[in-house]
């Protein structure tokens, strides 16, 4: 569940002219499209006059693509020519089917489509003809884009199997239901933006809304004018206009069917009753069944037997809204029955105002077999992790036999619905959160192939040298090992100690706690776990110290990529991970394990005023703060966990004022937009 913080229409590209290309351009995924229903031959479009590609570097290249909403990804320059070359573009996914053979003919050279869009992505916006209050929009729009850096996954199915394509291409049409039911959840179903750059604001943010430091506390940033009202479209639209509806739910006769995770709200005329996922969304929950049993059908290799058996139990369950037999199919694959990750499925409550329904998700991906490196090394000590976490609870925790499955790594293909984000993405999580197979233990994944890219170890590095001193930086890393073990930490924690399902007097966390601060107190108690166990593995010889003083510098600069975000967002709703990470980093320099050195120039030699780390103190000083934490989990202790928050959250003090100084230099590097692709 720890996300780093981390929904479209559908429309041929094919055999268009150029102008109509450009007229429908948008992020497009490549060659994955629902069955054909016309089966004639397309005409290879014209090959584009003799032109020069070298007029924008990559960088603005792909900067531009994303403001002109525009299906483009300059991958590499490995022949450092600078100039853009076929073989070096990548035709992304996104709310159009676009076909790479409309950009690069078969011949492998550009077509007149293609140079038409590149001569737009030369020209500057001219707005001065249009109205003032358009223009401040605008520009704010293009702030708020430029604030996300287009960042490229992309999955190499050139030399894949005929059945692999056939799973990419069916998987790939539920994932564009997801985006439809999962809109319909953030209540932007049917918003339509009349500019390019608006459009893809639209899209990156799955809404109307800007959410980027810079931007989002602007009220007139927004993809459509006049800027309709925050609505989620899982809850009714007139009692929405209270800010306390969700404590008037929680309070009426029928509260538990309310607060049920797989329903939407609506009014029955006399107060308000739960109406099941299967039938509020059931023509896109039909389509995406439909499109898991032609997946599973694709499949004849005896290797994937399991995999074909969830795509099956998953088709099942969204048509019947119980996800128990989808939950166990799930946790029966791992890396030695497939080499495919698939969770689709709603899942995680963050993204609505009452932090109840679980947003429809797709998380797809092929799994790493690094993973069983970690699992070997875990496996054998799970039952003592969890007895470590019982103590720092205390009574009335009690230690269990936890079976839960180690994580499995995996290299993402896409991110759709709630798990697209428009900055940042998921890195690890544990699931299902509820339910049978959760109480077992669930399932834990860690993503590998996030931020490995050059442009981002490199925005990475300038971030860390804007903050730390010089000594500290010399223990800093961008290499992802460091980043990796903090992860696999943190998501099996989730499944250790007191978490979701536990139940103190009879009361489940979200009944203890309140939902936003439910969800912010499981995702410290891991995270804080995390930082506990990489000391606790060096004395038991599993970790060198050197290894374990690597992830703490990575969760440090973690912390405060989270603080940097701000404690909460433009409609006031915590932020989870700022909230965990401002308590944990204010907490720690309360203990003097990190300190601030307000004289001493960082590492990048131009900032004034570092961070460094006292490694003597970090063990005892997290030894504290986990037993804190833990027992606030383990007791149902609200107003501890509320204390925390006004401490070290909401407290106007010296450590407000350093999360003040992380945010600005922090954000002088633009966050991570995750874009996909296919390279077939």
């Amino acid at each position: 569940m720890r996300h780093h913080p981390t929904h479209s229409a559908q429309r041929l590209f094919l055999g268009l002219t150029a102008a109509t290309a450009l007229s429908f351009a948008g992020c497009a995924k490549e060659a994955v499209k629902e069955e054909p229903k016309v089966t004639a031959a397309v005409a290879t479009p014209p090959t584009a006059p003799m032109a020069t590609y070298d007029r924008l570097s990559r960088i603005d290249f792909n900067v531009r693509a994303q403001e002109h909403f525009l299906p483009f990804f300059w991958r590499d320059d490995n022949d450092g020519n600078k100039v853009l070359e076929p073989a070096e573009l990548a035709i992304l996914w996104g709310p159009q089917d676009a076909m790479r053979s409309t950009f690069v003919d078969e011949k492998g050279h550009f077509t007149a489509a293609f140079l038409a869009a590149y001569e737009t992505m030369l020209k500057t916006a001219d707005d001065k003809a249009l109205p003032a209050a358009e223009q401040k929009r605008l520009s704010l729009v293009r702030l708020e884009l430029s604030q996300g850096r287009p960042t490229l996954v992309e999955t190499d199915l050139s030399k894949g199997t005929d059945e692999d394509k056939a799973i990419i291409q069916h998987v790939f049409a539920a994932a564009n239901a997801i985006e439809r039911i999962h809109a319909k959840q953030l209540g932007t179903d049917g918003m339509v933006a009349k500019d390019a750059a608006s459009r893809s604001l639209l899209h990156r943010n799955q809404g109307p809304f800007c959410a980027a430091p810079k931007t989002e506390n602007e009220a007139e940033c927004m993809a459509i004018a006049p800027k309709p009202p925050r609505l989620s479209g899982l809850y009714p639209a007139a009692i929405q206009a209270d800010p306390k509806f969700c404590e008037t739910l929680s309070k009426a006769k029928n509260a538990k069917d309310l607060m049920g995770h797989f329903s939407v709200v609506v009014a029955d005329g006399t107060g308000f009753k739960a109406v099941p996922y299967s039938e509020a969304y059931k023509a896109d929950m039909e389509s995406i069944a439909t499109s898991l049993e032609a997946a599973a059908n694709a499949i004849t290799s005896e290797g994937e037997k399991a995999f074909q058996k969830y795509l099956r139990a998953t088709a099942t369950s969204f048509r019947t809204n119980d996800w128990e037999p989808a939950n166990e199919a799930w946790v029966a694959m791992g890396p030695t029955n497939s080499k495919w990750y698939l969770r689709l499925a709603p899942d995680e409550v963050y993204y609505e105002p009452c932090a109840w329904k679980a947003g429809f998700a797709v998380s797809f991906a092929r799994i790493n077999l690094d993973s069983l490196a970690w699992q070997q090394k875990l496996e054998p000590v799970k039952g003592e992790l969890e007895k470590a976490l019982a103590t720092l609870a205390g009574p009335p925790y009690k230690a269990r036999d936890v079976k839960f499955k180690l994580p499995d790594f995996i290299d993402m293909v896409l991110n759709a619905g709630d798990a697209r984000n428009a900055h940042g993405a998921t890195i690890g999580q544990s699931l299902p959160n509820w339910g049978k197979v959760a109480e077992k233990g669930g399932r834990t994944v860690v993503m590998t192939n996030l931020y490995t890219d050059l442009d981002s170890q490199k925005a990475l590095e300038a971030q860390m040298a804007s903050l730390f001193c010089s000594a500290l930086m010399t223990k800093a890393t961008t290499d992802a090992k460091p980043a990796i073990m903090s992860v696999v930490l943190h998501e099996a924690s989730h499944n250790l100690g007191p978490s979701h399902e536990y139940k103190v007097k009879g009361q489940e966390d979200d009944e203890i706690f309140g939902g936003p601060l439910a969800s912010t107190m499981e995702e410290l108690k891991a995270q804080t776990s995390a930082l506990y166990f990489a000391q606790w593995l060096v004395t038991k010889n599993l970790i060198t110290q050197a290894e374990a003083d690597a992830a703490v510098v990575r969760d440090v600069a973690w912390g405060f990529g989270h603080v940097s975000r701000g404690m909460y967002t433009a409609d006031n709703k915590p932020r989870n991970y700022s909230h965990l990470a401002s308590i944990q980093l204010g907490t720690l320099m309360k203990a003097g394990a990190l300190t601030f050195k307000a004289d001493e120039k960082t590492a990048n030699g131009a900032d004034v005023g570092c961070f460094d780390i006292d490694f003597a103190k970090w063990k005892p000083a997290v030894d504290v703060l986990a037993k804190r934490v833990l027992m606030a989990k383990g007791k149902g202790d609200k107003k501890d966990a509320e204390a925390m928050v006004a401490e070290f959250v909401d407290a106007k003090d010296e450590w407000a004022k350093k999360r003040e100084l992380i945010t600005e230099r922090w954000l002088r590097a633009p966050k991570a937009t995750f874009v996909y692709s296919v390279k077939r």
